[in-house]
């Protein structure tokens, strides 16, 4: 497949899109709405940072339990039930005088289903398209995650002006409703791609497979920590530029769609492959100008070129499949979306953290200080990789007949 009409030509994958486009529009809304109650209720930026983040940290404990199930459950019914389960949440999140812990609670009770997500909508990409099929159809599905964002942070920007947040929590639960009923009837029921029932072990199993490979390794941190680091500095916009939080999360969405547009359609395959390591310097550098403490302005700009290098994570993605047996794709994918959510949560907690004891400018410089520096790192570690002399696939992890590029 060469062109992005190719793939709306392809059965399902039209239906495939728009359920997970209401279902991100949702995520959008509902979280600057959560976020914004939670900083009114308790002037708290971790707090808040955290309602907004912390069902991604959540989601470390779902993979390790349910993870299995990205490739032993039925796919769309796994999407139907997050569809409902997310709609019933926002819900309660929006009741009146719910205390905060119990916000936390439902907030924990997300991420331990949503740790299914990644690795479901991963594989059905792969059984949607085909073999070459699928960097395109990713690119476009991180294009509109990032169109997604950018709409539904503008439009919950603008809705809190006129409406509560809990109005807004509530209409969050109703396009998610929406989504789970554009997944049943635009999908078709589709087999489990592996035998067996999801458990702990076969998810702990698996994942042990998937983190021999020293290449796989470096891969997921690649893909994890970088980008961790920096949604926990993003997660701050709120307690930074409380009346421009909307329009940074906005803006931030359009340089990520405008990043996975280059990288998908237009860059070729050979130079693609080379750029992990700018990219994801490009995801953190510009945020070291928020030492600076720059205004509005300079800080949506900032924001916009920086949101570009999350890109890099479309380049990675292609390798992690080249490194991947066919069998564990929905697994590998859930690890990596796990994986990644659970960074995200860990740097939100970080973030949130460090803005209490110094200031949300403060922590979103230190936070990408740390991203350039693992960027580095890993970048080193890979090059001594490839230095080092070939060994037998069992001394790297490998599974039998595993090739293991680059």
């Amino acid at each position: 497949m060469r062109s992005y009409r190719s793939l709306f030509r392809t059965p399902e994958f039209t239906p495939f899109l728009l359920s997970f486009a209401a279902f991100a529009a949702a995520q959008t809304i509902g979280g600057l709405a959560l976020g914004t109650l939670v900083f009114r209720a308790t002037g708290s930026p971790f707090l808040s940072a955290v309602s907004m983040f912390g069902p991604q940290l959540a989601q470390l404990l779902g993979g390790a339990f349910l993870l299995s199930g990205a490739d032993r459950l039925p796919p769309r019914a796994v999407l139907c039930g997050l569809g409902l389960a997310f709609a019933a949440g926002s819900a309660v999140l929006a009741l009146p005088g719910l205390p905060v812990g119990a916000v936390f609670a439902v907030v924990l009770a997300q991420g331990l289903v949503a740790s299914l997500g990644g690795g479901v909508r991963g594989g059905l990409i792969n059984d949607i398209l085909s073999k070459d099929g699928y960097v395109l159809g990713r690119s476009l599905y991180n294009m509109l995650w990032g169109l997604m964002q950018m709409a539904g942070f503008a439009t919950g920007g603008a809705l809190l002006v006129f409406l509560s947040p809990r109005a807004c929590l509530l209409l969050a639960a109703a396009v998610y409703a929406v989504s789970a009923l554009v997944t049943r009837l635009g999908l078709t029921a589709r087999t489990p791609r592996s035998p067996g029932r999801p458990s702990l072990s076969a998810s702990w199993r698996t994942n042990a497979v998937l983190w021999s490979s020293r290449s796989r390794r470096l891969t997921y941190l690649g893909l994890w920590v970088p980008n961790g680091l920096i949604v926990g500095g993003d997660s701050l916009y709120v307690s930074y530029a409380p009346e421009a939080a909307g329009t940074l999360y906005a803006l931030g969405a359009l340089g990520m769609f405008a990043g996975d547009l280059a990288v998908g359609r237009l860059v070729p395959v050979a130079v693609r492959a080379r750029l992990a390591t700018p990219l994801r310097l490009l995801l953190a550098v510009p945020y070291l100008f928020f030492a600076l403490r720059p205004g509005a302005a300079l800080s949506a700009a900032a924001v916009t070129v920086a949101s570009v290098g999350f890109a890099a994570s479309l380049v990675l993605q292609e390798r992690l499949m080249k490194l991947t047996p066919d069998g564990l794709a929905g697994q590998a994918l859930g690890l990596h979306a796990t994986g990644m959510a659970a960074l995200q949560g860990l740097g939100t907690v970080l973030a949130g953290a460090l803005a209490q004891l110094t200031s949300p400018a403060t922590a979103i410089t230190l936070m990408a200080s740390a991203s350039v520096t693992v960027t580095l790192t890993l970048a080193a570690l890979g090059r001594h990789g490839e230095r080092r002399p070939a060994v037998a696939g069992r001394a790297e992890g490998r599974e039998p007949g595993l090739r293991v590029g680059q």
